[in-house]
């Protein structure tokens, strides 16, 4: 673009000096014809840094999921192949599901027993409640019937005194107080150990014994659940849209569940574009900016695109966790840069970026739209440059 606007210059030039000579060729207007394109290329320059900056580190970023089995197994098939369009939900590879299955299924023989002693917990339970009910009826019978025999106990005792009533009538009476209190003293003895035996009880208000028995069958069901969410990961899907690249999981291999050691990278398709600028060139940047990328992968081709957001944030703001002092003097901090998230807009909303991709690209801010033209034709002129393979071999 700086040559199109000197040789523009230059027909002017050539127009008002030479051809119409309509000022005169002397010393001060060949001083003043050199300078001014200088001063005037060097101000517009700095003015397009601004109002449409720049930036010569475009980079095309993917999400890259490191596929770790969920559980430990044999490899029994992988049905992708590598660097092919893999649709979410896919299956990536299995795993052998026979140890699942077994595990499965003993864990379901022993529903039945488990739930069997709940059962007998709770009968237990019930028994315990019908016989403190049984033994509470028979004290208050047992109570009603010495009270009846004290107030005869009473009266046979007087009646014998004033000579009405016999002797041993009053002694019978004597022993039959004498045995219901005993009877009453069992059956009391009795209520206490029915209510001893129900007291151990939950906060729910069941036996330690139903609570033991019914944790117990929870605790196997979540055994199981377990057992059918393992059976179920025995089948491993991509998570989303994408591919797989360096394939080299084979059916026979042996997939750990560690998650330092994944069995493959799988590439996802959803894209980052990140453009790095220098902290000085985002102070009229927002998102919603127009903006224009030139890959290197595609020669003489401008991808539209939109400014999503600007990322607040920089490695050189880190400190790293230590119990050292950072060092400040013995070497100077790098300048950071941060990093400018574009996403292709219009027609190039879906155009297909390789992973990796680097290039050109600018922001047209909202100041300064009469000179963006000039960044505009800059990016495309360097573009087609892009199109030259320049090697000797």
């Amino acid at each position: 673009m700086e040559i199109i606007l000197l040789l523009i210059y230059s027909g002017i030039v050539w127009l008002i000096f030479f051809k119409f000579k309509l000022l005169p060729w002397n010393f001060i207007s060949q001083i003043i014809v050199f300078t001014l394109p200088i001063f005037g290329l060097t101000a517009l320059i700095l003015y397009l840094n601004v109002v449409a900056p720049s930036s010569s580190d475009v980079r095309v970023l993917n999400y890259v999921v490191q596929v770790t089995p969920r559980v430990t197994g044999r490899v029994i098939e992988v049905p992708i192949e590598p660097n092919r369009p893999i649709k979410k939900g896919q299956v990536l590879f299995r795993i052998d599901p026979e140890p699942f299955e077994q595990k499965l299924a003993e864990l379901e023989g022993k529903l039945p027993e488990f739930s069997a002693k709940l059962d007998s917990a709770e009968a237990y339970q019930r028994q315990l409640g019908d016989e403190l009910k049984a033994v509470r009826s028979t004290r208050s019978a047992l109570e009603a019937k010495l009270e009846l025999a004290r107030k005869r106990e009473g009266q046979t005792r007087d009646l014998s005194g004033t000579g009405a009533g016999t002797k041993f009538d009053f002694e019978q009476a004597q022993t039959d107080v004498k045995s219901l209190r005993a009877d009453l003293a069992q059956t009391s003895a009795n209520v206490s150990q029915v209510q001893q035996k129900l007291s151990a009880r939950t906060k729910q208000g069941e036996l330690s014994e139903v609570a033991q028995a019914r944790a117990a069958l929870e605790q196997l069901k979540a055994q199981i659940e377990y057992a059918k969410w393992e059976l179920d990961q025995t089948v491993f899907r991509a998570p989303a849209d994408g591919t797989v690249v360096n394939l080299q999981l084979r059916p026979g291999s042996y997939a750990a569940q560690l998650p330092m050691v994944p069995v493959m990278s799988f590439v996802e398709n959803e894209q980052w574009i990140l453009a790095m600028y220098s902290q000085n060139e985002l102070r009229n940047i927002e998102p919603g900016n127009e903006a224009e990328i030139a890959l290197k992968t595609f020669p003489n081709r401008i991808i539209k695109a939109k400014v999503d957001s600007i990322v607040w944030s920089s490695g050189t703001g880190q400190l790293p966790l230590s119990g050292t002092v950072p060092q400040t003097g013995v070497a100077p901090i790098p300048p950071g840069r941060f990093a400018v998230r574009l996403k292709p807009a219009g027609r190039d909303e879906k155009t297909f970026m390789p992973m990796g991709a680097q290039g050109n690209g600018a922001i047209y801010t909202e100041k300064g739209h009469m000179v963006h033209i000039i960044r505009k034709v800059i990016l495309r002129v360097g573009t087609k440059l892009d199109a030259l393979v320049l090697k000797l071999h």
